[in-house]
């Protein structure tokens, strides 16, 4: 039995969600004539009260069209210095969008209204780039799937609408971060112009996600969607498996934040390990001990058939998901207890 804690794109559909998928009714979704991407994109957009979305073959693709649409040349994105957007999307924000980047500290990778307020260019200033967007990203993927609030969302809009600025959401996890904080979901279209929300991460779907927008920039996504070489033709079976992730994959996410949190906790008393970052939701973060690399500690667990990815030089990370069970988690943590160096 391999355990994969890489990422939770790792999964594989489930016996009902092939089988949704083997049913979809399908067209070319290019001339707008798949049913089911069309029940997807408007499911989504009710979910979170945005007026329409646009299916894209990956969450980084839903990022980069929704920063393009707000953007013009020479604009500046503010955005966490370790975001998905700016770190993990090949420098696309500089290739797709011809945009600089205000990158900020931030607290575990959520801005606030007083950072955000000092890092606004002034417009009369011809040197300084001109600030349109604010970019956030809910869970924080590099601060082990820290959140925001609504209430912190709030704010930061309130700011950002006195100020003439856009605001994008990365929600590659967003309905992780809903699962803790029991926001209402259509409240997030009140504070976004755009936002991407993805099917293949926590809810387990193959592929996909979902870019949603304001009325007006529907026309410019679509077109960008094109322009980057993400439509696609009879798409509707894999719109098929994420709208049954939407319909049954959610509530059951609390069960990865539970294992995730279990990780964490047996985590902090070995002494291979120097520190935990806080386990918020389904990400595990944490700093090898002293003397020891990420590569010394994953090739100890894949002798025990564990996988799990480098953080960075002195870190690994652990992302629980729906095939991962409560027998895998026992036997990981069980080898965690084994293992020395």
């Amino acid at each position: 039995m391999t355990i994969d804690l890489r990422s939770d794109t790792v999964t594989k559909p489930t016996q009902a969600m092939l089988e949704a998928m083997m049913k979809a009714e399908v067209g070319d979704d290019v001339f707008g004539e798949d049913p089911t991407v069309n029940l997807l994109e408007k499911k989504c957009a009710q979910l979170l009260c945005m007026d329409g979305g646009v299916f894209c073959p990956s969450g980084t693709m839903t990022n980069q069209i929704g920063i393009k649409v707000l953007t013009q040349p020479y604009d500046e994105v503010i955005c966490y210095n370790g975001s998905h957007i700016y770190k993990y999307e090949g420098g696309g924000l500089a290739g797709n969008s011809n945009v600089s980047v205000r990158l900020l500290e931030a607290d575990r990778g959520r801005l606030s209204v007083e950072e955000i307020s000092a890092n606004i260019n002034n417009t009369k200033d011809a040197h300084q780039a001109w600030t349109s967007v604010v970019a956030l990203e809910n869970t924080v993927v590099r601060e082990a799937g820290s959140f925001y609030t609504l209430e912190q969302i709030a704010a930061i809009h309130d700011l950002a609408s006195a100020k003439k600025l856009k605001m994008h959401l990365d929600g590659a996890r967003l309905f992780n971060a809903l699962t803790e904080t029991k926001d209402n979901a259509v409240e997030y279209g009140k504070h976004f112009d755009t936002i991407s929300i993805c099917l293949s991460k926590g809810l387990g779907a193959p592929v996909g996600s979902v870019l949603l927008y304001k009325k007006e920039y529907e026309t410019k996504a679509r077109r960008m969607r094109k322009a980057f070489g993400g439509g696609m033709r009879q798409a509707g079976f894999l719109a098929a498996a994420g709208i049954y992730a939407l319909d049954n994959h959610v509530d059951r996410l609390k069960e990865d934040h539970a294992r995730a949190n279990a990780l964490g906790e047996s985590l902090k008393n070995l002494r291979w390990v120097k520190s935990v970052m806080p386990v918020d939701t389904n990400i595990v973060l944490f700093e090898v001990g002293e003397n020891l690399t990420p590569e010394k500690v994953l090739a100890k667990l894949s002798e025990h058939n564990i996988r799990a990815l480098p953080f960075s030089h002195t870190e690994i990370r652990f992302v629980t998901h729906l095939d991962f069970t409560d027998p895998m988690l026992d036997k990981t943590i069980e080898t965690f207890k084994k293992i020395s160096f």
